[in-house]
């Protein structure tokens, strides 16, 4: 399968987006009107690009987000969001996006209807980063102050509970500076993630417990980091240019600690800091500040071919199929389209659970189409789906599922006995007053 690679510069609405051919290197398409901040774009479902905007210096406006069908990509939606997005990420089966705010605030929107399910107060420093596990049952943000959160989304999807606090499943604190990167593993069996900070380190951690089980450490500030497909080598971009690529052999009994003296691969290419790294099937692809992408030859360490992003230095890299360019048929359309409305600026919590929605068509087609959906019928189904899976995330999840439930029925239980401690106090006194109005009775008919 062909693959595009789509850039993004972070400078000003006027350098918008490029596509190339990944394999040629030709020039396929410019999306003029976007500029994102790092970790500010996620694809749903290979068919949509979402992109958070970066916000003006001095700026008392709220946020701007937008979406745009690939097959269709001159066409965005445009979602207003309370305050600024910068970190966006998105489940894999793309109904479900997250986003991060400079104040510490992460928003969480069902995107099939644009409703903004859930609004909580995070971190004490902006966010940073956003991840979902590949399961989708955990939510990983990542903040300026170096902290890691982990997120249930079982917690996070219960419509009862409209707060804005909630109690994060863990807090990593290992870490002494910025969060550069949150990256899951994509084995379903292989419970890590691996995060990266401006503090020179990557570690490795245990998705279930919170267990730190490995670091390395570099002689520069990390700012990027990637695994490879079959997830046996961790690459992590600096900020002088290079890229160290160590053996990802996780320990899963104890901590190690890896030197950066000991790291030997290193690719060189790049003049100013690293902004993004990402796999395609034609090997690993990097970003700089100094205008450039590269695909690289890993083996031989050397540039294969340079993209250049005339219009600035690059903050976010896709890789997308490039057949998603192509208008899909209506068929193919009805049975796999996944379809997206605005995201809404406020949580209207009064909203029917049931809803109808439109999905996005092409002017030719002049048709719409209805989507019935129900939230709370998504989540037991993705509940059922980890219990199928048997993941370790889906473990703890179903072991937190049970323990908010024994806490609820024993709030109840106890609810219970103090309304019936109450009623038969309230019984007694009751019984107590007829019977001093018996006696009464009593002593007037005898006086009669």
């Amino acid at each position: 399968m062909k693959e595009a690679l789509v850039v993004c510069g972070g400078q000003n609405l006027t350098v918008g987006l490029t596509i190339w051919d990944i394999e040629t290197g030709d020039h396929l398409l410019h999306i003029p009107t976007c500029a994102s901040p790092v970790h500010g774009i996620t694809c749903l479902r290979n068919q949509y690009l979402v992109a958070s905007q970066i916000h003006r210096p001095g700026s008392v406006a709220g946020g701007v987000i937008f979406t745009w069908p690939f097959s269709k990509p001159r066409a965005s939606l445009r979602s207003y969001s309370v305050e600024a997005i910068e970190p966006v990420s998105s489940t894999k089966d793309g109904i479900y996006l997250a986003g991060g705010a400079a104040s510490g605030n992460v928003y969480l929107w069902e995107v099939i209807n644009g409703k903004l399910l859930k609004t909580w107060h995070a971190h004490n420093s902006p966010l940073t980063c956003l991840a979902f596990s590949v399961d989708s049952s955990l939510l990983i943000s990542g903040s300026e102050d170096g902290n890691i959160a982990v997120w249930p989304m079982i917690s996070l999807l219960d419509e009862t509970d409209s707060g804005s606090f909630h109690t994060p499943l863990r807090v990593l604190t290992a870490h002494k500076s910025f969060i550069t990167g949150l990256l899951p593993s994509s084995n379903v069996f292989n419970s890590v993630f691996v995060s990266s900070s401006l503090d020179g380190t990557c570690k490795v951690w245990d998705l279930v417990n919170g267990a730190l089980l490995q670091t390395w450490s570099f002689p520069q500030p990390i700012t990027a980091v990637v695994l490879d497909p079959a997830e046996r080598f961790l690459f992590s971009g600096s900020a002088d240019g290079r890229i160290f690529a160590n053996p990802f052999d996780v320990g899963l009994m104890k901590e190690s600690t890896v030197d950066s003296e000991e790291i030997k691969v290193e690719l060189t290419g790049h003049k100013e800091s690293i902004t993004a790294l990402i796999f395609s099937r034609s090997g690993l692809i990097s970003a700089s500040e100094d205008c450039t992408a590269c695909l690289w030859d890993i083996v031989n360490g050397v540039i294969i071919r340079r993209f250049h992003h005339h219009k600035g230095f690059i903050t976010n890299m896709i890789v997308i199929p490039k057949c998603s360019l192509v208008p899909s048929n209506i068929h193919q359309r009805k049975s796999t389209h996944l379809p997206v409305s605005l995201l809404q600026k406020y949580s209207q919590q009064n909203d029917l659970i049931r809803a109808t929605v439109t999905l996005m068509s092409s002017p030719e087609e002049q048709q719409k189409v209805t989507h019935q959906y129900q939230t709370f019928d998504l989540l037991n189904q993705q509940i059922l789906d980890l219990e199928m899976e048997r993941t370790p995330e889906a473990l703890q999840l179903k072991v937190e599922t049970n323990h908010e439930s024994k806490l609820w029925i024993n709030s109840m239980a106890k609810r219970v006995m103090e309304i019936n401690d109450h009623l038969q106090s309230r019984l007694l006194d009751l019984n107590k007053h007829r019977i001093a109005l018996e006696e009464r009775e009593a002593k007037r008919n005898t006086i009669l």
